[in-house]
């Protein structure tokens, strides 16, 4: 709770940093603040710290404060990363208040307890987002980005709320407790409308994690949005998504899993199929990045879908959310350096190897951890989602999530291949900051370690 407020009020004084005239300090005073909600959010893991006034609409269990972890760590290194990204001055207050306060949302998504807080965070998070997507104002595929992300997230707002409407309409409650008790009562004897609101509310989530067939998006908003924002979308976003995403089905809507299962593991085939074919096609890397980060999302889901009766569901999603944000980071602040000169495609990683060899080899490990393979963290992270799925009825998934990810090895490698195997094409020295440096190689060292020792996030994180 704690972490939330902190949070909430860095984005009030990066509001008056202008007025006050202290912009230069202000990041910071940002990332001690971040810091400070981490240190803050460690010690209530601990000793629970609990506001009557909010507990129910929002409460951080040992669920809420997990995720809420992970989103302040990556936010503390994208800070770091995106540097150079708050050094227009013109824009620069509105740039840190638009992420802090989409940070707010994202914080608030992981610890809801209340549909009308979900739907708070959901916008909270997602408005600023519209705008970081289209701030490339003389950019138009950044304009074109803003527009379809604003578009296509109202659309996926109306059928959460029509769903909401029609779920409180039969329950008489916005609360989660209150309505999975209401389903215990009933079930067997719902209202058809009751079930239609849980569908609809499951297509509005789909849209929100990108999940096909409700990912066309997704690779255009990716691309055409600045890469900084673009490593925003990828990790912080998305967790904070499947967070809300699980507490929705695995805590509201548990006892109507038959009818939400089946539907859920449809839209896991298709984001596998689709996500993991287009992306072997792409010659843009953040447009592949973005159907990667579908076929990522399909994982996710896989483990709800696996809708294990114990901890072992929120363990692995933890557990996975982690992997992909830290090889994310990694991967997306390679990209950045290497794709300033505006060629995105594969062929500005040709030969990079020998131009740059350190950041050749840790984006070699960032790909090879989003693929799956030994040692890095992306190997236990799938590891752990086919051991959740061996002992459900949905096999046919466990087998087609296997095909799949060889599909993803080879696309993944292509940026290998091109940075160590193909001419280099560019003479162009990489300069990278200070900050940036730290960055990659921290999490490229996390990405090792988690893989070397994946226990050690299970202990952390234990119930």
């Amino acid at each position: 709770m704690k972490g939330l407020l902190i949070i909430s009020g860095l984005g009030l004084v990066a509001m008056l940093a202008e007025i006050f005239k202290f912009k230069k300090l202000l990041l910071p005073i940002v990332l001690l603040g971040i810091v400070a909600a981490y240190v803050f959010n460690f010690m209530e893991w601990r000793e629970s710290m609990s506001i009557s006034y909010f507990d129910n609409m929002i409460a951080f269990d040992k669920l809420g404060i997990a995720f809420s972890g992970i989103i302040i760590a990556t936010a503390f290194f994208w800070f770091i990363l995106a540097n150079d990204y708050f050094e227009e001055d013109s824009n620069l207050v509105d740039h840190f208040a638009l992420v802090l306060f989409a940070l707010v949302g994202a914080l608030m998504l992981t610890a809801f307890t209340n549909m009308t807080t979900l739907f708070l965070g959901i916008e909270i998070m997602s408005i600023p987002m519209y705008v970081l997507a289209a701030s490339k104002k003389k950019d138009l595929r950044s304009n074109e980005a803003g527009f379809k992300y604003l578009i296509m997230g109202s659309f996926a707002s109306a059928f959460l709320l029509f769903g909401i409407a029609l779920i409180y309409g039969a329950s008489g409650s916005f609360d989660l407790k209150e309505i999975s008790a209401y389903i215990s009562a009933n079930n067997g004897n719902l209202p058809m409308f009751f079930n239609v609101g849980v569908v609809l509310m499951l297509v509005a989530m789909c849209f929100k994690v990108s999940a096909a067939p409700f990912h066309f998006w997704a690779p255009d908003v990716y691309e055409g949005s600045p890469t900084l924002i673009t490593a925003l979308m990828s990790t912080v976003v998305k967790t904070a998504a499947f967070a809300a995403f699980m507490r929705l089905f695995l805590i509201g809507f548990a006892d109507l899993s038959g009818l939400w299962t089946g539907i859920l593991a449809v839209v896991v085939a298709l984001s596998l199929i689709i996500a993991n074919f287009t992306a072997a096609m792409q010659t843009n890397v953040k447009r592949m990045l973005a159907y990667s980060s579908i076929s990522h999302a399909a994982f996710m889901l896989m483990v709800i879908v696996a809708n294990v009766r114990s901890n072992l569901s929120v363990d692995i999603l933890i557990y996975y959310s982690l992997a992909y944000s830290i090889g994310s980071i990694a991967a997306f602040g390679v990209l950045y350096n290497v794709t300033r000169n505006g060629n995105e495609t594969l062929d500005a990683f040709n030969g990079l190897g020998k131009r740059n060899p350190a950041l050749a080899v840790c984006m070699t490990i960032a790909m090879l951890s989003l693929a799956g393979i030994p040692v890095t963290a992306g190997f236990f992270a799938k590891y752990f989602v086919f051991t959740a799925m061996i002992g459900t009825p949905y096999k046919w998934l466990l087998i087609l999530a296997i095909l799949t990810s060889a599909v993803g090895v080879y696309y993944y490698l292509k940026v290998v291949i091109a940075m160590f195997f193909k001419a280099n094409t560019n003479e162009e020295t990489i300069k990278l900051e200070y900050s940036n440096q730290f960055v990659i190689l921290v999490t490229t060292v996390l990405t090792l370690a988690l893989g070397i020792v994946p226990g050690i996030v299970a202990e952390m994180f234990s119930f």
